[in-house]
């Protein structure tokens, strides 16, 4: 039988909630890394299956459309059997069918099989950030959050580094990255299964029976809708993700096609980004907590992001290409992510912590859909991948403005005696 989730006992050597960021911030890792292997492989894909940049696009949309359609069904069931008992399976498929994907020899094969990936990723969210809310300490809630989620930005270097350096530097088949990332990946599902405490259905009963701050009423869905500020945060994160996936996504390409760049330096420059994501992501976070506020945070590091997120496009200085992608490293969707995810936990019901975080996962990567798709198109209608670019920086100029209509009391900023 599983036990109860723990926050640490005085006899552990290392406390529960340190051992989950841990093994949280290794699923982030291998999932991003196993995002981007496929970016800097477009081209190859491209000329291998005769595709235009819509169709390449597209196998990036039709991935997020799987991550996003999995995401709100594996919140519920995981608050209903145990978020555990949904999170380590999805992880272990995830794993096989990316090993799966490099063999495929045609584009329907293919695109098939990393659907499958896209869907059993989205196991994973909502699973996890209600795992490690109820685990980490309330004072540590958003530092904790942010190093879990710096492991996105580990990962989207160390999937771009993978595929520049095997296939471009190297020589090797396209297909191979998808044979290596897949080990990892199956190694953390283990691993998951094995630190992860999860709370049986009779176990998170009894919890309820005793604690009075759960609402005797039964949950419904529709009160996460009802809520202004877990809205206003959906909106937040949607407008974010758009941008953040659509540079994911098409950066490498994009430095490829229209700035000249090859093998390793696409690497190290696509790369800028999640590294300057790292000390920004733990800085603002630390702010967070300091401040024992959301808004006022999320306020400043949206402008700075649609100022960043044009100017990658508008200069043709590379210069200052290397100077927006850091500062939109600093500032984008993964520094932001944290803290919504800790105005999310501050706001959601404690009994459908799950499920609300499924909902914002769901919404927020419901742009990710879109973001691949539209900028392949724009491009191939325009000629150029700028536009795809303004498209995203105006979507955040949305997200400041329902951020200005959240309402939130200042949270505690240190722990309980």
């Amino acid at each position: 039988m599983e036990e109860p989730i723990e926050k640490g006992t005085p006899n552990e050597r290392i406390p529960y909630w340190v051992k989950v960021v841990s093994v949280f911030f290794l699923g982030w890792l291998v999932i991003y890394a196993a995002r981007t292997v496929l970016n800097p492989l477009m081209g190859d894909i491209q000329a291998e299956f005769s595709l235009t940049k819509a169709q390449l696009g597209l196998i990036s949309s039709l991935f997020f459309f799987a991550y996003a359609a999995t995401q709100i069904p594996s919140g519920i069931i995981g608050d209903k059997i145990g978020r555990k008992r949904v999170l380590v399976p999805g992880f272990i498929v995830f794993g096989l069918f990316a090993a799966l994907t490099g063999t495929m020899h045609t584009y329907v094969y293919f695109i098939s099989a990393w659907i499958i990936v896209g869907a059993a990723q989205g196991t994973y969210y909502g699973p996890q950030y209600a795992l490690s809310s109820e685990a980490i300490p309330p004072h540590r809630i958003t530092l904790g959050s942010a190093i879990i989620n710096s492991g996105m930005a580990f990962g989207t270097s160390i999937g771009y580094y993978i595929s520049s350096y095997v296939v471009l530097e190297w020589g090797a088949s396209w297909r191979v990255p998808f044979y290596i990332i897949a080990v990892p990946i199956i190694l953390v599902g283990l691993l998951m299964a094995w630190v992860i405490k999860d709370k049986p259905k009779n176990v998170q009963a009894k919890v309820k029976e005793q604690d009075t701050d759960v609402p005797t009423e039964p949950f419904k869905f529709s009160s996460l809708f009802k809520n202004r500020n877990l809205l206003m945060a959906y909106i937040t994160i949607f407008c974010s993700i758009y941008g953040f996936f659509m540079i994911l996504t098409w950066l490498p390409y994009y430095l490829e096609s229209e700035r000249g760049l090859t093998g390793g330096s696409i690497a190290f420059v696509s790369s800028l980004v999640p590294w300057a994501a790292i000390p920004g992501s733990l800085f603002f976070s630390w702010v967070s907590d300091k401040i024992g506020r959301r808004k006022p945070v999320v306020l400043f590091l949206l402008p700075v992001a649609f100022v960043t997120t044009a100017s990658i496009v508008y200069f043709e200085n590379m210069t200052i290409l290397y100077i927006s992608l850091i500062v939109y490293g600093i500032c984008g969707k993964i520094s932001l992510n944290p803290i919504l995810v800790a105005l999310v936990a501050n706001n959601a019901p404690k009994q459908a912590l799950s499920t609300a975080f499924s909902v914002y996962n769901f919404i927020g990567m419901s742009s990710s859909i879109l973001a691949p798709y539209v900028t392949g198109y724009l491009s191939d209608v325009t000629g150029k991948m700028a536009s795809g670019f303004y498209l995203a920086s105006a979507l955040l100029v949305v997200g400041f403005i329902a951020m200005l209509f959240v309402k939130e009391e200042k949270q505690p900023t240190t722990a309980a005696a």
